[in-house]
């Protein structure tokens, strides 16, 4: 017996051992996986999680980089800059990533537009189907919406796929246009890291420390902590127990109902009285009857539990099994539930023990403790009334996990959910680049802006627009913040379809701001942006930056330029190209004070552009 003993000890240990070291793995996030792109020419963080404590060997390009988790469980290495080059394997431990690209990264954010399934584009752009780019990669982060607290991780489930023809329905359109555009110039590998949701505000996006200035869109966070607290009974499990130090709880007369002795309390109250039973009941069985309770209880003898009920109208009498009661002190506990208010134990009704020859009489001083506050909780749940159109849920859930993972810029197209509150946008995008930037340790990050393009029914008279007016939101946001590109886009769009297919294009123009203010070449990225104006006589003179060599028509008579007099009522005018300047007319208005250019939902047909074929941004020189 002793040696069969042995031997299955010897048997064990291994499993044993094997077991320990499992649970001891480390783990990665999803974005440190086969097929990434890391960003050449940076400093890189490579992180993860293990046991507190854990030691971690990262392994790459012939050098080793040692570290430990920390009390969080968290652990980090930092790698030098790479050049651009691959495929590499990276060891982790145990852990091998293959096929491993160094290259540029660029984070694509936004709504449904940035999230385009390139399924949808095959018919228009049939090469998709036979692509075979393995160069190019895309990594889509998985919806993650925590309005309550930033997120240290992204769900499960995100993967990088590369641009061959058995993986590239995998990507979204977009930044494949844009990582094809920027491989094809750059000759370096591209990695799309899109974190977007559709028909999200750009609100969601924003920390909010970033969203101070406006104290609607703010979680009360002493609120979201407090009410899971308030919400949990903290006597469940624990305060059924008989040998419990009730000594600080307060005491009711039963029967009796809680607001007649004052206990103003709405939800779970814990009962608490002590008994005496006589040798002879001793692991005896016996029946307890509590006559009527308001609303729903639970009771304990002694710990155990003997019955429930969870309505307020029948009487209660439940069994006390064999083993439970026993000579000298006894305890019953009995958990009350009053949503309400105004619980408590009926007066009138029998509250005893009932053995074989013997009656113990429960009424009398009883203790008690309140388990759950229902109205606490409600004065939670009123502070938490804007938790739905709070800000920062994205944000916390698909930006600030990822804020490890280096990347060249960023690339933002968003602002169809926000067309009918226009009012702010300008702050917002403002703040999310600060924010972003701020984030990522990288005060210069380029953000590269697609401006919205045209959608909805032409209209044959100027009109007012909340499209237009998130385009001028874009625009100015990009004048005034600097390391910003914006592509114009209104020529692009489908009148009947928020989601114009035309993604090719739009990728086109993105990059060609990135050439100027990521790689920076010198060159016409943008078309004409307005600058200042001035009237002579009936007529209002612009002036424009980005003129590229000079200004032009991108075929014939230039349209959709509106003119207003002190009225304030536009009507569509006359524009002609003189110089460097447009001048602007109408023989309706003979006194103007406000000019407007492809202000509308759908300014499609808008035709001023530079020499280098780029069109001007929509504007106006009012801010009525």
């Amino acid at each position: 017996m002793q040696n069969s003993a042995h031997r299955l000890l010897w048997t064990l240990v291994p499993l044993l051992l094997w077991t320990v070291n499992l649970s001891a793995k480390i783990r990665l996030p999803a974005l440190i996986s086969d097929k990434m792109v890391l960003q050449r020419d940076i400093d890189l963080r490579i992180w993860g999680w293990a046991d507190v404590g854990e030691k971690v060997t990262v392994r790459f390009q012939g050098e080793h980089y040692y570290t430990e988790a920390g009390n969080d469980g968290k652990w980090f290495v930092s790698l030098p800059p790479q050049a651009a080059g691959g495929p590499y394997i990276m060891e982790v431990n145990e852990i091998v990533i293959r096929d491993i690209l160094i290259g540029d990264v660029w984070l694509a954010s936004g709504q449904s537009n940035m999230e385009t399934p390139i399924a949808r584009l095959t018919h228009r752009y049939p090469e998709i189907n036979v692509s075979n780019n393995h160069m190019i990669r895309h990594f889509k982060v998985p919806t993650q919406n925590t309005v309550e607290s930033v997120q240290e991780d992204i769900p499960a489930g995100g993967k990088w796929y590369s641009a061959v023809a058995s993986e590239v329905m995998n990507w979204t359109a977009l930044a494949y246009f844009y990582a094809q555009e920027a491989y094809h110039h750059t000759k370096v590998p591209v990695g799309m890291l899109v974190s977007s949701l559709g028909g999200s505000a750009i609100e969601s996006w924003i920390s909010q420390e970033h969203l101070r200035e406006f104290p609607h869109l703010l979680v009360d966070q002493v609120a979201v902590d407090s009410l899971p607290k308030a919400m949990q009974d903290p006597g469940a499990g624990k305060w059924t127990n008989p040998n419990l130090d009730d000594t600080h709880w307060k005491t009711m007369t039963v029967p009796g109902r809680w607001r007649s002795q004052g206990i103003h309390t709405k939800g779970v109250i814990y009962f608490r009285k002590e008994f005496e039973m006589p040798g002879s009941m001793d692991g005896r069985h016996a029946r307890i009857r509590l006559g009527m309770l308001i609303d729903s209880d639970s009771v304990f003898v002694n710990g155990h539990f003997v019955g429930s009920t969870s309505y307020m109208y029948p009487p209660r009498e439940y069994h006390i099994p064999v083993g439970v009661l026993r000579a000298g002190k006894n305890n019953i506990t009995v958990q009350l539930t009053a949503k309400n208010g105004n619980g408590g134990f009926v007066e009138d009704k029998p509250y005893k023990v009932i053995g074989d020859d013997i009656e113990v009489d429960l009424s009398g001083e009883w203790k008690y403790q309140v388990g759950v506050d229902v109205d606490e909780i409600a004065v939670y749940r009123t502070r938490l009334q804007n938790i739905k159109t709070a800000g920062s849920g994205l944000y916390n859930g698909m930006i600030y996990p990822i804020r490890d993972y280096r990347v060249r810029g960023a690339i933002w197209y968003q602002g169809e959910t926000n067309a009918g509150r226009p009012q702010h946008y300008q702050a917002y995008l403002e703040s999310l680049m600060r924010n972003w930037r701020e984030l990522y340790r990288a005060p210069e990050l380029p953000f590269l802006i697609v401006q919205l393009p045209n959608h909805l029914k032409k209209s044959e008279k100027p009109e007012e627009s909340g499209w237009a007016e998130i385009r001028e939101a874009q625009f100015k946001a990009t004048q005034r913040v600097p390391n910003t590109a914006l592509a114009v886009t209104y020529d692009v769009g489908e009148w009947n379809d928020i989601h114009p297919l035309n993604k090719k294009d739009i990728a086109h123009r993105l990059f060609l701001g990135a050439r100027k203010v990521s790689f920076g070449e010198k060159l016409i990225s943008s078309g004409p942006m307005y600058q200042k104006m001035k009237i002579d006589g009936d007529k209002m003179v612009l002036y424009f930056t980005e003129i590229g060599g000079g200004l032009q028509s991108k075929d014939g008579v230039l349209r959709h330029f509106a003119i207003a007099g002190e009225d304030q009522k536009f009507v569509w005018a006359n524009a002609v190209i003189t110089g460097n300047t447009v001048v602007v007319s109408s023989p309706e208005v003979k006194k103007p004070v406000g000019v407007r250019y492809a202000w509308s939902s759908n300014p499609e047909d808008a035709n001023l552009e530079n020499k280098a074929g780029l069109l001007a941004s929509p504007f106006r020189t009012d801010n009525w």
